[in-house]
């Protein structure tokens, strides 16, 4: 077998690997292991052990991935011309990728990365989530004490709601349950605008850009490290 050919292979399976990831941890979250993964794949796990050493780099990969999504809504958001068409266009779009993933919404969170991969992803979205913000707060389309993180937190809350729905039974005469997220989305963005005239202050100040991401970046907890990395007696 010729270098070229098992160059080839190793990014093909690469690429089968990051698809079946994506696939196994939207549904199941991140407590999938790298053996479900390659499972997935179809491919054995030799395999995937040997494009990923561990599911940690399995997940840095990814998150990259998801981040370039998540930066391309940021981009086609701040193209349009009216502030406010651009924040509903980033927060639906950006939402409807994190509900149906449970390992997306998981890494919004950022209790499942590691600190260096959350640093690069506030490096890279922050200043764009805040830029969406400071437009509609510009143009008087949100109360003027509105921020970027604000906009992350109203995700994380969406988030939830869309988890109780999809974790919970399937109810009956309702076929858009698991859209039920995008009504609480519209309550809050009804709490952003400044139509009711003046807006009542609000209780607690805005985190800051910094504040927030020093919350999100916190340590793995105990409860979820055994995920993030191999161990002496098997691999995740």
């Amino acid at each position: 077998m010729t270098e070229l050919k098992l160059r080839k292979d190793a990014a093909r399976n690469r690429a089968r690997l990051l698809e079946a990831g994506r696939e196994v941890f939207a549904q199941r979250g991140l407590d999938a292991t790298l053996n479900d993964v390659a499972h997935h794949a179809g491919v054995g796990v030799g395999t995937a052990y040997r494009r990923f050493a561990n599911k940690e780099d399995l997940i840095d990969a990814i998150r990259c991935q998801q981040d370039s999504e998540l930066e391309a809504i940021l981009n086609e958001s701040l193209a349009m011309d009216d502030p406010w068409d651009a924040l509903v266009l980033y927060l639906e779009k950006s939402l409807a990728l994190h509900v149906r993933d449970r390992g997306m919404a998981e890494l919004l969170t950022g209790r499942r990365v590691r600190p260096e991969m959350h640093d690069q992803s506030r490096n890279r979205l922050a200043p764009l989530v805040n830029r969406v913000a400071e437009r509609a707060r510009d143009a008087g389309v949100i109360r003027a004490d509105a921020t970027g993180t604000d906009l992350i937190f109203l995700q994380i809350a969406c988030i939830s709601i869309g988890n109780v729905v999809q974790n919970g039974p399937e109810i009956e005469e309702r076929n858009d349950a698991r859209d039920l997220y995008r009504r609480y989305l519209w309550v809050m963005l009804d709490g952003l605008t400044p139509q009711r005239g003046d807006t009542a202050p609000l209780p607690v100040q805005a985190l800051t850009t910094a504040q927030l991401h020093t919350l999100l970046r916190g340590p793995i907890t105990a409860d979820n490290s055994h995920a993030m990395g191999s161990n002496a007696n098997g691999r995740p």
